[in-house]
């Protein structure tokens, strides 16, 4: 199969693309995504061969509109209402109970619940618009890789896979959308942190139940992608590093008299005094800066595994807000954390 790279003037012959059944890779602000009709249990199966996915993990369908999801699901509670007038078009992500026979059977992985979003790009959405039937768009890598951030990442994990890709330049948020599950018994939850956090959350609609652990059983079908499998890892072993300056000069000189060629993933405060003693590095940004720490996560991983590097260390960041979801990523995509006593 050939893939054809598409750009906004030539949106029209991706969306025809999408209507016959393929699959086509399309932009979002948080990774780029693996589009399909998301009505057509054929379309979808393609996703996840494509993908190498396993079959109980579900996908989020993506809408152009409100008046999308309100249409396909039993009911739009007033939570959703909310949180959509707030944070749509956006990287959230909400699990709805869907209408019985409109959606592909696979996307949902049996499940009567179906997550919804709304991507706040502006080629997507037309697409979405132009195609006139919500798809799925579970990130457009290969599983268990780092997700795609560029046009390139995607051409590498999928060229020859899939029809076609939208070429949108490189993603503004880096990690994948908050996903909050509002069929929860016990009242909202996220399963999945996004650069949307649950104190922004909380002031729109209330309190939500504690924080799920982000695994689920062997034999559990999850409610959300990012629950079950280890997701995001380059093929060079990872290790997350929480220290001092003077932790990581001690660590690199570890492994170097183990013989390993290090490369380095941190904000410039780390690497303005290891970089000069490592092979390779790359800069996740200022100091501090969660949103910087996001935004590069995927492409670091990604361009530190095209090096000679034999490790890749990786600077940690704080568990909270915009950081759980750098966080759930990186621990993710890596062997084990080091940490300083």
């Amino acid at each position: 199969m050939k893939t054809q790279i598409f750009y906004q003037e030539t949106l029209d012959k991706a969306a025809t693309l999408l209507k016959e059944g393929e699959v086509v890779a399309f932009p979002t602000e948080t990774v780029y995504g693996l589009g399909a009709i998301a009505t057509s249990q054929e379309a979808v199966l393609k996703v996840f061969e494509a993908k190498g996915r396993p079959s109980d993990n579900p996908l989020i369908v993506h809408v152009h509109s409100v008046d999308q999801v309100i249409n396909t699901v039993e009911e739009f509670p007033e939570s959703a209402k909310l949180l959509a007038k707030q944070f749509w078009p956006g990287p959230l992500t909400m699990i709805l109970k869907a209408k019985s026979g409109i959606y592909a059977p696979a996307l949902s992985a049996g499940l009567p619940t179906v997550s919804f979003r709304m991507p706040n790009h502006e080629l997507t959405l037309s697409l979405i618009e132009q195609v006139g039937i919500p798809l799925v768009g579970p990130s457009a890598n290969q599983s268990t890789k780092p997700s795609p951030t560029r046009v390139q990442h995607v051409v590498e994990d999928m060229d020859g896979r899939i029809a076609g890709i939208v070429d949108g330049g490189d993603t503004s948020v880096g990690v994948e959308s908050t996903v909050i599950d509002l069929t929860n018994e016990e009242g909202p939850v996220i399963l999945r942190p996004g650069v949307i956090t649950k104190e922004e959350i909380e002031p729109i609609i209330g309190p939500l139940v504690e924080y799920m652990k982000t695994t689920t059983g062997e034999k559990v079908t999850p409610k959300s992608p990012g629950m079950k499998y280890r997701h995001y890892a380059p093929t060079t072993p990872v290790v997350v590093v929480e220290g001092s300056v003077e932790f990581w000069h001690s660590l690199i000189e570890e492994y170097q008299e183990q013989g390993e060629k290090i490369a380095v993933m941190a904000t410039n405060d780390i690497l303005d005094t290891v970089s000069s003693k490592v092979e390779e590095s790359y800069s996740l940004g200022e100091k501090d800066s969660l949103t910087d720490m996001n935004h590069h996560l995927f492409n670091a991983l990604r361009s530190l595994d095209h090096t000679d590097a034999t490790i890749i260390l990786a600077q940690a960041s704080v568990k909270e807000g915009a950081g759980l979801a750098y966080m759930n990523r990186l621990e993710k995509a890596s062997s084990f954390t080091k940490k300083e006593r």
